[in-house]
């Protein structure tokens, strides 16, 4: 897998496929077992500082210190970056207009909604200013109309910005909208690659979802369905027999 600077690349596929191991190990957050990657030119084993004060993060369950206030936590991740205090303050300001959080800056974060909160991370894993930024489910709890808001922003951080976008997601139309490369992950292992109108057409499809349903379906549906063969069989003379023992 090679992703070039400046597109937005999406990582789809089933819960348990390994998006987010992946997405970690990127990150330099959990070691591979084997193998290792690049991220900005650096090893994700033997540079991992040089990989994390490149890359923006934004995790599916972000944490955050809820006794501190949104202004507080962004002041404090900024710091681990070793930003200047005036660089800090500045894009803090931005980000508090651009989510529309001013007002609430000084509230205590554990006052605050699970949108909210997710627009407070998304400021955190943006505030360093990073060549790359993985976004893992970006738009989870947020409302219709900031969850358009951050489609907009990560179309202008790719476009205008020159940023490389990653994104895990289960949300198929925005993949669709957002990436110019879509992957297709499930177990481990990379099922397909390419634009969203490669895999459309290579699976014969009307869009995104139905290619993906079409690509996953017929081995998502034997894994559900495998439990019947390991199951014991309840036929009605098995439920008797059952009976009879428990009397």
């Amino acid at each position: 897998m090679k992703i070039r600077y400046g597109i937005t690349y999406g990582l789809l596929g089933p819960n348990g496929a390994g998006k987010t191991t992946t997405v970690r190990m990127l990150n330099s957050i959990i070691s591979p077992t084997s193998g290792t990657a690049k991220v900005v030119g650096y090893d994700i084993i033997t540079e991992s500082q040089q990989v994390k004060i490149n890359c923006g993060f934004l995790p599916e369950s972000p944490g955050l210190y809820q006794k501190l206030t949104a202004k507080e936590f962004l002041e404090f991740v900024g710091e681990l970056y070793y930003l200047p205090k005036e660089v800090i303050s500045s894009r803090i300001e931005e980000f508090l207009d651009l989510f529309d959080l001013e007002g609430r800056e000084n509230d205590l974060l554990e006052g605050y909604s699970r949108g909210m909160k997710q627009k407070v991370c998304l400021c955190a894993a943006l505030i360093q200013d990073p060549k790359i930024i993985f976004l893992d489910e970006p738009t989870s709890n947020l409302d219709p109309a900031a969850t358009r808001m951050v489609k907009d922003l990560i179309s202008d951080l790719a476009k205008k910005a020159d940023k490389t976008i990653f994104i895990c997601t289960h949300l198929l139309d925005a993949a669709e909208e957002l990436c110019d490369l879509i992957g297709i992950i499930d177990k481990g292992v990379l099922k397909v690659e390419g634009s969203p109108k490669e895999i459309i057409d290579s699976a014969n499809a009307e869009d995104l979802e139905d290619a993906y349903l079409k690509i996953m379906g017929a081995t998502r549906i034997e894994d559900l369905l495998a439990w019947r063969e390991k199951a014991p069989n309840n036929s009605e003379k098995d439920i008797k027999k059952k009976r009879k023992k428990r009397r």
